[in-house]
This record gives C-alpha cells, sequence and structure tokens, in this order.
C-alpha cells in the first residue's frame, strides 16, 4: 500500500468518473493548479482534504489511499470463494464475499492465504446426526491459540469465537457445507475441506 495518496490515483479516479482537473477543483474548494500539482508529483493534497477527495471521486478514503477502488460487484459467486481478514491488534474475525479493503484499529488487513490443515493444526471432523463436530488438538495457552472455527457452504457462514484456555472445538450443520477453516493466532488460517 502505497504510504500516502498519489497524482496517479488521482488523475485515474478523477477521468473515470470525467471530470476535468478544474471540476474536480471546484467540488473540494481549491484550484485547478493545486489538482495539476498533485497529479504531476509537484505536491500533495492536504491531510483535511482526502475525505472531501475521496468523496468527490466516489471512492473511500482507504480506497484512496490504497491507490485502488473496489468494485461494488460480486466477483466471487459464493460464500465458498471469499476473504477472510483478522485484525492483529484486537482480532476482529470478517468474511468478505469478494474483494474488499479492510481496515481495523488502523490497519489495513491483507486477506489470509488458507494453508490446507497440517500435523500441528489438523482439523478432525466427525459427524453426529445433521452435526459435523470439529476439534482441533492445538495448544490454548494465552499467547498461542486458536482463535476461531467455521464452516462454510455456498450460502452460509456458521463462526464459532474461540478464546485461550477453553476447548478448540465447535459443533456445524452439516448443510452444504462444503469447508472448515481454525485460524491460529500464530500460524494463521487452516481448511480442509468435507466435499467437493
Amino acid at each position: 500500500m502505497n504510504s500516502y495518496v498519489t497524482g496517479e490515483t488521482i488523475r485515474r479516479l478523477r477521468e473515470k468518473k470525467g471530470m476535468t482537473q478544474e471540476a474536480l477543483a471546484e467540488r473540494i474548494f481549491v484550484s485547478g493548479k493545486a489538482v495539476s500539482k498533485w497529479e504531476t508529483g509537484r505536491g500533495l493534497p492536504d491531510i483535511a482534504l482526502l475525505e472531501p477527495l475521496a468523496v468527490a471521486l466516489g471512492v473511500s478514503v482507504i480506497e484512496l489511499m490504497n491507490g485502488s477502488a473496489v468494485c461494488n460487484r460480486n466477483r466471487s459467486a459464493n460464500m465458498n470463494r471469499g476473504k477472510w481478514y483478522v485484525c492483529p491488534v484486537c482480532g476482529n474475525v470478517i468474511r468478505a464475499c469478494g474483494e474488499a479493503v479492510i481496515s481495523c484499529c488502523g490497519v489495513t488487513l491483507p486477506p489470509l492465504e488458507a494453508e490446507q490443515a497440517d500435523a500441528d493444526h489438523g482439523i478432525r471432523v466427525e459427524t453426529v446426526e445433521d452435526e459435523y463436530y470439529v476439534t482441533v488438538d492445538h495448544p490454548m495457552a494465552k499467547e498461542h491459540y486458536i482463535s476461531f472455527l467455521a464452516a462454510v457452504s455456498d450460502q452460509r457462514l456458521q463462526l464459532v469465537k474461540l478464546y485461550p484456555e477453553g476447548n478448540a472445538e465447535a459443533r456445524f450443520k452439516t448443510g452444504c457445507v462444503r469447508n472448515l477453516y481454525a485460524y491460529c493466532n500464530r500460524h494463521g488460517l487452516f481448511q480442509v475441506r468435507t466435499r467437493k
């Protein structure tokens, strides 16, 4: 991510909206020369202008700072192709159905890449009537633990938040669940498929 909005980003977003430099300048109460300087890299907008600039360009401040707009269309087609985000500061868990720019506690979060469950993060699944009983044989100490277990189907997410010194176990309704996930606060996201 860029540390501050770039002139190239401003120019690209302005042109996408079909605005001239003067039209953009008028909307945010600056001169056309100021916008020209930003776009040519000879100056930067004042931080107080970031929110009005983002509004005028039709993006969020995070998208403006990131340099890429997030299109509001579902590219993922279903829940199984969504993205996981976990805040390293507060532990907030966020699931998006498609591409997103997610920020929590002042940190822009990257999407997590799920790895196949390994020996240290083995996800065991037992079917009990109409539920999956999911366990992970993993330490649940305050410094190192499984933070959540989740089951994802084409249309539903089931998530159980776990805490240190508890058990790494959960029950999920089986209905069309394709993937089960476990998140280790030190080693990341692990998954196992229940069906293809």
